[in-house]
């Protein structure tokens, strides 16, 4: 008979404990990191008046981020889990935030290139990095709602940074223009709390003096339980061919491509198609984020109350189709239909990430599922070059955006047919209980 291994109960008072100390914070460090990683959007308002900017630099430069982000992920998150979180968080955010206000002294279209690489380079590994780190805090109970309280960051960063950076593009410091300051102002914020990480980040539960000690071995004993029968170590090669990681690579890849081609092409589109001015622009480009907010939070919920992770991660994939169907395949010109879709893509574009996050430790454990949010975060996130390079692209080609939004709703159809294509909710919960 199998010896069976049960995992001990966390108190609540400790679960409400650890997500009031480490839940604010990390998402404090996430609205950052993508402030930094999708200003160059608002910052493409202020630049066109560049001799040497247009629309294929700025696809080429958003996307080239991605390529650098490929190079150092999956070794920087083998140092999240094998060596220390707080320590290597602190070296990502310093050198990305070195490098993202260095982007405020580009003169040409070859220094962009190679500040956006560089900076790829730098935040390598933030965010698997805080998946894994997550998971040394977060049992499976409350994972999805952990994740999705960290995710919150995204469409708030593009909630608080769309009218701060309507603001920066309007002021002329020192003979330096607006845009310049976007990327000037907004890199500080990461460098200084680099430093801040040293003190405020704990590596793990074991490690927590602001818990009572018995608490501390309830909590470690319950992460540990957790991993129990899941693969935690295989070969370099055995990640690059097990189904999961491949399936999970692609469904990433492909969503990736439908949210970064909408989100860093939203204020061009916007002011291409509504003629506003930037600050009015960027105002606007918040709308489908707040609704992007609430449908996070309402999903994640949902996805913890029934543990149907799967259907959570389908669902808001098609409709972030259905919305970007409304800007491209039904042709509507008026800006209140343009808009409407718009939000529906927000209703979906970043839902579907708390509950498909939770799927790779379903199976894997350990340095096993490390190493395959790497892979799965780095190779899926070349969808971040993909999808901005091809809607420049074919922008550029076509004088319109419809053909990019129609190629993007395409993505988003093939990513949520492939998450229905493997293992059910009941599948998958039985894979994880073993």
């Amino acid at each position: 008979m199998p010896e069976t291994f049960a995992s001990p109960v966390v108190p609540d008072h400790v679960r409400k404990r650890v997500a009031l100390r480490l839940l604010p914070y990390v998402f404090l460090l996430y609205i950052i990191a993508f402030i930094d990683r999708v200003n160059v959007s608002y910052a493409a308002l202020g630049m066109v008046d560049q001799s040497w900017f247009n629309g294929r630099v700025l696809g080429f430069g958003s996307g080239i981020f991605f390529i650098g982000y490929v190079v150092l992920e999956i070794p920087s998150t083998i140092a999240v889990e094998r060596w220390s979180a707080r320590k290597w968080m602190a070296r990502i955010m310093i050198t990305w935030g070195i490098i993202a206000s260095a982007m405020g002294f580009v003169h040409s279209a070859q220094q962009f290139y190679v500040l956006r690489f560089l900076l790829g380079l730098g935040e390598a590994g933030f965010f698997p990095g805080m998946i894994v780190y997550l998971s040394h805090w977060f049992t499976e109970r409350d994972r999805a709602r952990a994740m999705a309280m960290f995710y919150t960051a995204v469409p708030l960063s593009f909630i608080i940074g769309a009218p701060l950076s309507g603001v920066l593009l309007r002021i002329h410091w020192f003979g330096l223009e607006g845009w310049r300051w976007i990327f000037i102002l907004e890199g500080i914020p990461a460098f200084l709390l680099g430093f801040a990480n040293l003190w405020l980040l704990t590596d793990w539960p074991r490690d927590a003096t602001w818990l009572a000690p018995e608490d501390r071995l309830t909590l470690q004993a319950a992460i540990d339980a957790g991993k129990h029968g899941k693969t935690s170590h295989m070969a370099v090669f055995e990640y690059l061919k097990h189904p999961t990681v491949i399936r999970l690579t692609l469904i990433y890849f492909f969503a990736v491509c439908g949210s970064y081609g909408f989100g860093l092409w939203l204020p061009t589109m916007l002011k291409q198609l509504s003629g506003l001015t930037n600050f009015q622009v960027s105002l606007l480009a918040a709308m489908p984020y707040i609704v992007a907010l609430v449908c996070v939070v309402v999903f994640a919920w949902t996805s913890d109350k029934t543990g149907k992770r799967v259907l959570h991660t389908a669902i808001p994939l098609f409709v972030t189709a259905f919305g970007l169907s409304i800007g491209s395949i039904w042709h509507v010109s008026g800006m209140f239909w343009i808009m409407f879709g718009f939000c529906i893509v927000g209703a979906g574009v970043y839902t579907y990430i708390p509950s498909f996050w939770s799927l790779p430790g379903r199976q894997l454990s350990g340095t096993a599922a490390a190493v395959s949010v790497a892979i799965i975060n780095s190779f899926g996130n070349l969808g971040g070059f993909a999808g901005p390079f091809l809607m420049g692209w074919l922008q550029d080609r076509t004088g319109s955006f419809v053909i990019g939004l129609s190629v993007l709703l395409c993505f988003q159809v093939v990513a949520g047919i492939l998450v229905l294509s493997g293992p059910g909710d009941r599948q998958s919960a039985q894979a994880s209980a073993r």
